[in-house]
């Protein structure tokens, strides 16, 4: 069904606030930030966040890392990351307090993009040479990462260690190119599964820890699913997001629901959000 009608160009980062029990969102294109009751509005494009407290998100924004406060709307430059041709795109806070996030070219060029990590006033790349990073999640035990270039159509895993730094190099672990299908967003949930977004499908996926295809949730009148985020009362609401990027005037005819957010009750439980740790 649908949860939110305003469509959205580029809707990415649905994050489900455990403390205010709100789902907020991105529209990335239009440099927007949605919850349901209200929008704001930034100066340059704004993709993923991660709670800090109540009242304060991280969000990685085309300049960097921002605090960001709901009450004033005030902004807080915690760290700058990236160059003029660069924005920001997937992310996620990980079970040990620190927030990954991607960054690529504004217009995808290849090889342009990086996935970072900050962790308690540190920042590193993590892997570089990606052109649309995507996927990000982790195991319930945070023991291990997930993360995908959009571009080549492959997820990859990678070990953590104590700390959720990874350690050892990242191994394929579900080869989504042989299909045709473009890995977008994603979330893994109570029992491990891997819940993905895929882009031009109308569809999120689910797999077995294995890797193994369990299930989908079709989307209908919106083939360009982007993200998907567990929610409500009880985390057992998928929100998925959608987009209108790429869609010409024919296609958004024909797809009335792409750019809006839906919500699909009692598929799955998910786990809360992390804290982001600063």
């Amino acid at each position: 069904m649908i949860f939110d009608a305003r469509p959205c160009e580029l809707g990415e980062g649905p994050l489900w606030h455990p403390l205010r029990g709100e789902l907020f969102w991105f529209d990335i294109l239009n440099r927007t930030l949605h919850s349901q009751a209200r929008s704001w509005g930034f100066s340059g494009f704004v993709s993923a966040a991660g709670w800090i407290d109540r009242d304060s998100l991280l969000i990685a924004s085309e300049t960097g890392l921002i605090r960001f406060d709901l009450t004033t709307g005030s902004e807080h430059v915690v760290i700058e990351v990236g160059t003029a041709l660069t924005r920001s795109n997937d992310g996620r806070a990980d079970r040990q307090g620190g927030f990954w996030f991607g960054t690529m070219g504004k217009a995808a060029e290849k090889g342009a993009g990086a996935i970072w990590r900050w962790h308690r006033g540190e920042l590193r790349q993590l892997f570089k040479g990606i052109s649309i990073p995507n996927a990000i999640c982790f195991s319930p035990d945070g023991s291990a990462a997930h993360f995908t270039d959009t571009a080549q159509g492959k997820v990859l895993k990678v070990a953590l260690d104590a700390q959720g730094w990874p350690k050892g190099e990242p191994e394929v672990w579900l080869d989504l190119a042989r299909a045709g299908l473009n890995p977008d967003g994603a979330v893994i949930d109570a029992e491990g599964r891997f819940w993905n977004a895929q882009w031009g499908a109308s569809r999120v996926a689910c797999y077995g820890p294995d890797g193994t295809f369990i299930d989908a949730v079709e989307t209908p009148g919106a083939p360009h699913s982007s993200c998907p985020a567990f929610g409500g009362p009880d985390l057992t609401t998928l929100y998925v997001t959608t987009a209108l990027e790429h869609m010409d005037t024919d296609a958004r005819a024909r797809h009335p629901a792409s750019g809006q957010v839906f919500a699909f009750p009692s598929v799955a439980t998910g786990l809360p959000e992390p804290q982001v740790i600063l």
